[in-house]
C-alpha cells in the first residue's frame, strides 16, 4: 500500500517510456519479418515482456543492446512450441499472438491467469476458423486457454465482430499478409477503440505490408507478403501521459509531456481535448503538449475510442462542478478487472456519487475525501486514483506494484511532481 501526499503543482516537464501498444505491435512485426530488426525505446513492462517471451518460445531470436531490442525475423513462419504459453493477464498479448501463431508449426496452447480465462475470445476464434485455422477454446467457453493449430492458413473472406475488442481485428490484420490467398476482412459490429486499429496498420505499413481499406469496415490484405525488416523507434505512451495531464487538471498546475504531439495516431493523445472541454487550457508546443488546470465542469463524453482512460476521466470528473456522463463504456467490464464496477467503488469510497448503468458511467462532482482504493490487480485503477491523492489527503492505493503491467517506472515519474 502507498499513501499519496497532496502537493501544489506549479510547472513540470515529464518524459515517458515508449507506447505499450506500439511496442507490442513493433515486436510482432519484427518477429514476422524477413531479416534483422532493431526496435528502440520500446516499453519494457510486464505485458510487453510476455509478448517477447512468447515469441522467443516460438523460435524468435532476440538480443538487447541498451534501449534497443535486436530481433531476428522468422519470415512469417514461427517455430513449434510444446510448452503452454502463459500470457498471464495481458489481453493484447493474447489476442495478437493467438492470431499470428496460426503462421507457425504444430499446436500452440495459450493460457493465462484466472481473470484471463474469463475474458472473451470467441469472435476472434470464429474468424480464424473462417480463414482456415481450426482454433478452439480448450474448455469450449470461448475463453482461454485456447489451442491454435499452426500451418499454412488459406485466408479468404472473413467476417468478424469487433464490438468487444479491436484487438481481434488487429490480430487478423497481422496474420493476413502471411496467408496463402490474402484476407478480405469485413467488420460486422464495431469496432470499438478505432485508433488502435490505426496503430496496427501504421506498424504493418512501416514494415512494408501493402493493403487496402474502406474506413473501419473492410480491409483487403494480399497474401504471400513478407514483412520487410527495418529499424523502428517507439514514441512515448499517450495512455500513460493521461495521468500527468489529469494531475494538472485537478490541481490547477501546468504539466508538459515531451515527445508527443496531437498528430500522434495514438487515440489517447486526444484526452487533452476532453480536459479542454472541462475547463483546462491545452498548449501544443514543438514536440510537446502542455495542460494547464482551471475550474472544471462536468461534460457528456463518448469514450468508445479511449476506453483505457475512462477511470482517469472519472477521477477528474469527481473534482468538477456538475455531472459528467461517460458513454459507450460497457466493454470495460471485460478488461483486466471490471473497470466500471471498480471505478464506481473507488469514487464511492471517496464520497463521490457515481453509478454505472448499461453503457454509461455517471459521476456527480463534489469534494472527494481520503479513502483506501482497491486496484483489483489493474494498473489503470492504481494510476488513475493516484492522481486524486495529489489534491485530496488520505488517498491510499492498495497493491501499487500492479503498475508494472504497463508502466513500471510510474511511481518514480509520479514522484517528479513533488520536485
Amino acid at each position: 500500500m502507498i499513501e499519496i501526499k497532496p502537493t501544489q503543482l506549479t510547472q513540470h516537464h515529464i518524459e515517458l517510456p515508449g507506447s505499450k501498444s506500439y511496442t507490442h505491435r513493433a515486436i510482432i512485426a519484427a518477429a514476422l519479418s524477413n531479416g534483422s530488426c532493431r526496435v528502440t525505446r520500446g516499453l519494457d513492462s510486464e505485458d510487453t515482456s510476455l509478448t517477447r517471451k512468447a515469441l522467443q518460445m516460438m523460435g524468435v531470436t532476440m538480443e538487447t543492446d541498451g534501449d534497443t531490442w535486436i530481433i531476428e525475423g522468422t519470415n512469417g513462419r514461427l517455430q513449434p512450441c510444446e510448452e503452454p504459453i502463459d500470457l498471464q493477464n495481458s489481453g493484447t498479448s493474447m489476442r495478437l499472438l493467438v492470431a499470428v501463431a496460426a503462421t507457425g508449426q504444430g499446436e500452440y496452447l495459450f493460457t493465462g491467469t484466472e481473470r484471463m480465462q474469463q475474458r472473451p475470445m470467441g469472435h476472434l476464434l470464429e474468424a480464424l476458423n473462417q480463414a482456415g485455422c481450426p482454433a478452439r477454446s480448450l474448455h469450449g467457453n470461448a475463453c482461454p486457454p485456447v489451442v491454435i493449430p499452426g500451418g499454412r492458413v488459406k485466408g479468404g473472406v472473413v467476417q468478424i465482430d469487433c464490438s468487444v475488442s479491436s484487438q481481434y481485428l488487429s490480430g487478423l490484420l497481422f496474420l493476413a499478409p502471411c496467408t496463402t490467398n490474402g484476407m478480405q476482412i469485413q467488420v460486422t459490429h464495431g469496432p470499438v477503440s478505432k485508433p488502435y486499429i490505426d496503430l496496427t496498420l501504421d506498424v504493418m505499413q512501416r514494415f512494408g505490408v501493402e493493403m487496402n481499406r474502406d474506413g473501419y469496415e473492410y480491409f483487403d490484405v494480399p497474401g504471400g507478403q513478407a514483412y520487410q525488416a527495418c529499424d523502428y523507434t517507439v514514441e512515448p505512451d499517450a495512455s500513460n501521459a493521461s495521468y500527468f495531464w489529469a494531475a494538472a487538471a485537478i490541481t490547477g498546475g501546468r504539466v508538459v509531456v515531451r515527445d508527443l504531439t496531437l498528430q500522434s495516431l495514438q487515440g489517447d493523445v486526444q484526452f487533452v481535448k476532453v480536459l479542454e472541454q472541462m475547463g483546462c487550457r491545452v498548449d501544443e508546443m514543438q514536440n510537446a503538449i502542455a495542460v494547464i488546470g482551471g475550474p472544471l465542469s462536468g461534460i457528456d463524453m463518448d469514450m468508445v475510442h479511449m476506453p483505457d482512460l475512462v477511470p482517469t476521466l472519472a477521477v477528474v470528473a469527481a473534482f468538477a462542478k456538475g455531472t459528467t456522463r461517460i458513454h459507450n463504456v460497457a466493454h470495460l467490464r471485460a478488461k483486466e478487472c471490471d473497470r466500471l464496477a471498480a471505478t464506481v467503488e473507488g469514487l464511492s469510497r471517496m464520497g463521490i456519487q457515481a453509478m454505472e448503468d448499461g453503457d454509461m458511467l455517471t459521476i456527480v462532482g463534489g469534494i472527494p475525501h481520503g479513502a483506501t482504493i482497491d486496484t483489483y490487480d489493474d494498473h489503470r485503477m492504481a494510476m488513475s486514483f493516484a492522481v486524486a491523492g495529489l489534491e485530496t489527503p488520505g488517498v491510499m492505493i492498495n497493491d501499487e506494484d500492479c503498475v508494472a503491467k504497463s508502466f513500471p517506472q510510474f511511481w518514480n515519474v509520479f514522484g517528479d511532481l513533488y520536485r
